[in-house]
């Protein structure tokens, strides 16, 4: 058995807490070959950091160990076995193992695990499926699932998700759906969506939004639209948007450049 290294990560136990013990370990013959090493590159170990060292110097046994015992042992091994042996982890009962081979896995095998339990796997499928199949996904329950889909899905499927219960998802749709549709999303209940829609929408469309209830989408108003509607935001309620229509109408521009020095945190509201 060679000398332990001692680390950060503290004398070498597995993942029972036991000492590691190279005397019965099925790898043992790649000590001699210096292809392992107890406390730094060792399968048995309980830290992940040395697991994966070990199957980065030895990726072939990585097929050896996908239903070992410890979770992070299979996990890890997902990262280094061949592509052929992936379909199986995606029953694996602990979801750090499907995680680790969703993101490697063969697109026509990713269609398993659009159900799966848990968000993170999930997330990695939206991240990975192809986009004319992420259709299949536009329903998950976690947010930010949806968000991932709706960053990908095909344009023309974005209009299947205009009414998304959350918010930050409408906003991504409404950064990327044809243009057809902002003036329906203009409409929509929270200030962000429309301001992400005003954003797109041509000059002559804001007049749709002259009268927003947020002074942050009548601000985009007050910036875009035509120059012959702009005389109601001129003497808008807050101060900003009176300030850049006035600009645009060329009246105040040296109290709006004022204003905007006074307070640089507007620039990035």
């Amino acid at each position: 058995m060679s000398e332990p290294i001692l680390n950060e990560l503290g004398p070498p136990v597995d993942w029972q807490g036991s000492a590691v013990d190279c005397a019965g370990c099925s790898c043992r013959d790649l000590l001699a070959q210096q292809r392992c090493r107890v406390g730094h590159a060792c399968v048995h170990d309980r830290y992940a950091k040395r697991i994966d060292r070990f199957f980065t110097w030895n990726p072939e046994r990585a097929k050896d160990f996908l239903a070992h015992p410890y979770f992070e042992v299979r996990a890890v091994a997902a990262k280094h076995v061949d592509v052929f042996h992936l379909p199986q982890l995606t029953l694996d009962p602990d979801e750090t193992v499907r995680w680790s081979a969703a993101v490697r896995l063969p697109p026509k095998h990713l269609l398993t695990l659009v159900s799966d339990p848990h968000r993170e796997v999930r997330i990695r499928v939206a991240a990975r499926l192809d986009p004319h199949e992420l259709d299949l996904m536009i329903h998950d329950p976690d947010y930010y699932v949806r968000q991932v889909v709706a960053r990908r899905i095909p344009e023309n499927l974005l209009t299947l998700m205009m009414n998304d219960a959350d918010s930050t998802v409408r906003c991504t749709v409404a950064s990327r759906i044809d243009e057809t549709w902002l003036s329906a999303m203009a409409k929509d209940e929270d200030a962000a969506v429309r301001r992400e829609a005003a954003k797109r929408m041509k000059a002559w469309q804001l007049t749709l939004l002259l009268d927003d209830p947020d002074w942050r989408v009548r601000y985009e108003v007050a910036s875009r639209a035509e120059r012959s509607h702009l005389g109601r935001l001129a003497d808008d309620e807050d101060e900003l948007v009176r300030g850049v229509a006035r600009l645009r109408l060329g009246k105040g521009a040296g109290d709006f450049l004022r204003l905007v020095a006074q307070k640089p945190a507007l620039q990035a509201f």
